[in-house]
């Protein structure tokens, strides 16, 4: 189904981040990664710093950030993790985070998100919640954290999607659920499908740039995130440690094997392949969400709503 050849590396379903990063050298190297301060997030910046990168956790909670962030030095010896404020869901918060961005940035994790907030709930903006705070608030932040990334003469993004993405497309005629009947997991499973968007249409639009990105589904993780659905309802045998699900975002954050490579989707550390149904275990990408032309009406949708 696809037309390119997948792209396969020596890591699998049982990988750890630190089994990804191990001989990787990223000294030189700054990375912003949001929701730095919980799940696989806290895991996904301690590896990047465990292998040099100067790391800043982008996160809601000050406090519960400057705790992670001394844990992460302690344990890596790297001194240098530094704690950003950004609440995604408020684009002033967004603003103020990449108003007081210097320097150039070579790694862009878009990690934090939200999961199917059982009632319809808006941003300031009037925005579904769940799609103004896992992509609006990404899309924002990326966008003015594009000059950084140019200034780093070779970038990545790594846009965290989900197999929650097979829930739905795009919903270009209401996608703040003005009309549709609200549902908690169409309006994440439309966030995420858009997460994964945009990684299509950035690697589009800069790879000229040197900046490419790449989605991801980090697979099935007890975390925070499922406050709201009563726990992981997964299978155990298709559950993974937080040291596994922090593999697949290192692995397109910093692996030599993704050099140049962009939009597109990953899944236990290799690319995922395409489906036009969604199979029964939940594996895979659905066409609409690298859909070259659903990227772009994306983008401009999104722009427009930032202006």
């Amino acid at each position: 189904m696809n037309k390119i050849a997948l792209i396969t590396t020596p890591f699998g379903f049982d990988s750890t981040a630190d089994a990804v990063i191990a001989g990787v050298d990223l000294t030189g190297q700054r990375a912003i990664v949001t929701g730095g301060s919980s799940g696989i997030g806290i895991e996904t910046a301690r590896a990047l710093a465990s292998a040099g990168a100067e790391v800043t956790l982008a996160v809601r909670n000050l406090d519960a950030g400057h705790e992670v962030a001394k844990a992460i030095s302690a344990s890596t010896k790297n001194p240098h993790v530094h704690v950003g404020h950004l609440e995604l869901g408020n684009q002033h918060s967004v603003q103020a985070f990449t108003a007081a961005w210097r320097g150039p940035l070579h790694i862009l994790v878009n990690n934090a998100g939200i999961m199917a907030l059982p009632e319809l709930e808006r941003s300031p903006e009037g925005w579904e919640m769940q799609f103004a705070t896992n992509f609006m608030g990404h899309f924002a932040l990326t966008l003015g954290l594009h000059a950084a990334m140019v200034a780093a003469q070779g970038a990545r993004i790594v846009s965290l999607s989900s197999s929650g993405s097979l829930f739905a497309p795009m919903l270009f005629g209401d996608p703040h659920f003005r009309f549709i009947p609200y549902t908690p997991f169409v309006a994440y499973g439309q966030s995420k499908t858009a997460c994964a968007l945009l990684a299509v249409e950035a690697t589009r639009r800069w790879a000229r740039e040197g900046i490419y990105a790449n989605a991801l589904n980090p697979g099935a993780i007890a975390t925070n995130l499922q406050k709201h659905t009563g726990g992981l309802k997964t299978p155990p045998e298709r559950r993974k440690t937080i040291q596994q699900g922090a593999a697949t975002s290192v692995l397109l954050a910093a692996s030599p094997l993704l050099q140049g490579i962009g939009g597109r989707y990953f899944e236990d550390c290799n690319e995922a392949r395409m489906v036009d149904e969604r199979p029964a275990d939940f594996s895979g990408v659905a066409s609409y969400a690298l859909d070259p032309g659903n990227a772009e009406q994306l983008w401009e949708l999104a722009t427009t709503l930032l202006a």
